[in-house]
C-alpha cells in the first residue's frame, strides 16, 4: 500500500487495472491513517466504478510512431 500524499494518478488518467482491463480515473482519494491513496476508475467493460488502490493501478501507454528525423 502506497502510503504516500501526493497522488500519481489525476481525474481524467487512462489507466489499467486488473490486468487488461483499460479504465479512467473519475475520483482521487487522499491517504488517511489507515488508508493510502487510492482511486476511483471508470470501467466501461463493466459499466460501473471500482475503487482501486494506487499500488493496483498501472499507466496506459499510448502507441506513438516516432520519426527518425
Amino acid at each position: 500500500m502506497n502510503k504516500t500524499e501526493t497522488p500519481r494518478f489525476q481525474f481524467g488518467n487512462v489507466v489499467v487495472v486488473e490486468g487488461t482491463f483499460v479504465g479512467v480515473v473519475v475520483k482521487t482519494w487522499g491517504a488517511s491513517r489507515s488508508r493510502g491513496v487510492h482511486y476511483e476508475v471508470y470501467l466501461r467493460v463493466l459499466n460501473a466504478i471500482k475503487e482501486y488502490e494506487e499500488d493496483d493501478i498501472r499507466h496506459f501507454v499510448y502507441d506513438k510512431e516516432v520519426s527518425a528525423d
